[in-house]
């Protein structure tokens, strides 16, 4: 994916450092576990990728910025880092994960907490779910924060915050009907399942990252709507490919264990594909076993293969990404930007397991 260079990924990464000491000064005079929260948000922050920052920065250059410092990039690139952390652990309570990246996560943190003062499970998962909640809203408001009192001049700074609040509500919408969608007793239209996919992610690490990016450039309303475009088209196949990797990488590659959206029981598209094939009867016998272990998991797997449905969702997550190229061809975007989204679509390609 797109990259941070070494003084750009230092200057944001001090930005968000400098969030977090701003909570932990503040949080100082409280009493209960408020400082131990903020110790594990920052936690949670750190060791990224920090993609969508890398995006916001990538933008500001591509198109025509060149003094990333002055103009506020660094600080509204951590902010749309701490977005992202926001969602991960909102995300991770929701799916009832207690560990990230193999190590315990926010809600695990306190989970722990809770049973080494006496907490049976019950507790112990509700001061878990309590913690992630809270860390997730603080980040929310911390995000918002950074980019309010950020100097920029005002038109700019209204734009950004009409961006965060454009990607915290979709994406909101992509995660209820995620959830709406999982706990239906039938399976929900591939057109249905697609928007939620959408939603979920193509706005707040794509779109409103690029945009945000160019608008801090000054780019105009033409370039700014061309980006929105090309950036969904390219969140879609993002997520899409994503669900691939949900479905069928190794743990190793996913970072959770294998087969992790089979287990939890996902509607996704490629669920939607399978139940329009001719084996759909032997994939939803499968997948109902999915959750009991790895074998059950990997006889999912082979009946999603044999349905036909991993390769269409290939086929998909391509085509969307050639009309993703289509979009950044469009004449309101400089040629860098053009050549940025070009180089992310390729990214995006060879993440396809």
């Amino acid at each position: 994916m797109i990259t941070l260079p070494p003084p750009d990924r230092a200057a944001i990464d001090a930005a968000i450092d400098s969030a977090f000491d701003r909570l932990d000064a503040r949080v100082a005079p409280l009493a209960g576990d408020v400082r131990t929260l903020i110790q594990a948000m920052r936690r949670a922050a750190a060791g990224g990728k920090r993609f969508r920052p890398a995006l916001v920065a990538a933008a500001y250059r591509a198109n025509g910025g060149e003094s990333p410092a002055a103009a506020g990039v660094f600080e509204v690139a951590a902010a749309f880092e701490l977005l992202h952390t926001a969602f991960v652990i909102h995300d991770d309570v929701i799916d009832r994960d207690t560990e990230r990246r193999g190590a315990p996560n926010v809600t695990g943190e306190f989970a722990t907490l809770a049973r080494d003062t006496g907490a049976d499970d019950a507790g112990a998962t509700l001061l878990g779910d309590a913690a992630g909640i809270l860390a997730g809203d603080v980040l929310l408001h911390e995000a918002a924060r950074m980019i309010a009192l950020t100097e920029l001049p005002a038109a700019t700074r209204a734009a950004l915050l009409d961006l965060l609040d454009d990607a915290v509500l979709v994406s909101a919408a992509g995660e209820l009907a995620d959830v709406a969608h999982a706990v239906r007793r039938d399976c929900p239209d591939a057109a249905d399942l697609l928007a939620a996919t959408h939603d979920k992610t193509a706005v707040y690490s794509f779109a409103a990252p690029l945009r945000a990016g160019a608008l801090l450039a000054g780019a105009g309303a033409a370039t700014d709507a061309a980006l929105g475009r090309a950036g969904a088209l390219a969140g879609l196949a993002f997520q899409l490919v994503d669900d691939l990797i949900g479905a069928f990488a190794s743990a190793g590659d996913a970072g959770r264990a294998e087969g992790a959206d089979l287990r939890a029981a996902k509607r996704t598209p490629l669920v939607a594909l399978a139940r329009d094939s001719a084996s759909w009867a032997q994939v939803d016998d499968a997948l109902a076993l999915a959750w009991t272990g790895p074998l059950a998991v990997r006889d999912a797997q082979r009946a999603l293969d044999a349905s036909g449905a991993r390769g269409r969702l290939v086929v998909l997550v391509e085509d969307t990404l050639a009309d993703a190229r289509i979009a950044a061809a469009d004449e309101a975007l400089p040629g860098d930007m053009t050549l940025l989204l070009a180089q992310l679509c390729d990214a995006i390609q060879k993440r396809i397991p």
